[in-house]
């Protein structure tokens, strides 16, 4: 029997990173907020490797600033926005749904606004998306909490980044493995 791959195992052929609101204003009162814009960065970095499309959006600009370095340089023109679901944003996200990549990783903040609401839109409209733990974050821990819990309840699969690396890659094998596993590496 031949070995046959889970649908619910992401792949970088039907992925795309979808980088919400880590800006300049919101990052810093977020405690977390570093961090989740290092373990973002990850994720750029080896959505770049592996040819998987990113984008970023930006809520309110005007008053909450534009993206953190070093995602300022990586994005230079995210969707801005006014409602907190980042699915009002539709260049990037009608451009994945013609090429067929229905999972869409999400990374940034807050966890229990914009990303939530993001995740329940995404849903309604036929996509799986894939939270990534530990590059999602809010001001209050418990607001974080009830946020992933919601999303996961709703259908969203809550993960972690070095889950998507090594399911993006899926074998040893890959040509960018061993690039992969550098940034595996950088996590620790």
């Amino acid at each position: 029997m031949p070995h046959v791959h889970s649908p619910l195992r992401l792949s970088a052929d039907r992925s795309a990173l979808w980088v919400i609101d880590l800006q300049e204003k919101l990052v810093p009162v977020v405690p977390s907020g570093d961090a989740v814009v290092e373990q973002t960065m990850r994720l750029v970095e080896a959505a770049k490797l592996l040819d998987v499309p990113h984008a970023a959006t930006v809520q309110y600009p005007e008053r909450l600033g534009g993206l953190v370095p070093p995602l300022d340089k990586v994005f230079a023109s995210p969707e801005s926005k006014r409602a907190f679901s980042a699915t009002v944003c539709r260049d990037a996200l009608d451009a994945w749904a013609k090429q067929s990549r229905d999972q869409i990783v999400i990374t940034g903040i807050e966890t229990h606004v914009c990303v939530l609401q993001t995740v329940l839109d995404l849903i309604a409209e036929g996509f799986r998306p894939y939270v990534v733990a530990e590059a999602v974050a809010a001001r209050h821990g418990r607001d974080h909490e009830i946020a992933i819990e919601r999303m996961q309840m709703a259908g969203a699969t809550i993960t972690t980044v070095e889950s998507v690396l090594f399911e993006w890659v899926g074998t040893s094998l890959h040509p960018q493995f061993k690039a992969i596993s550098q940034l595996v590496k950088k996590q620790r």
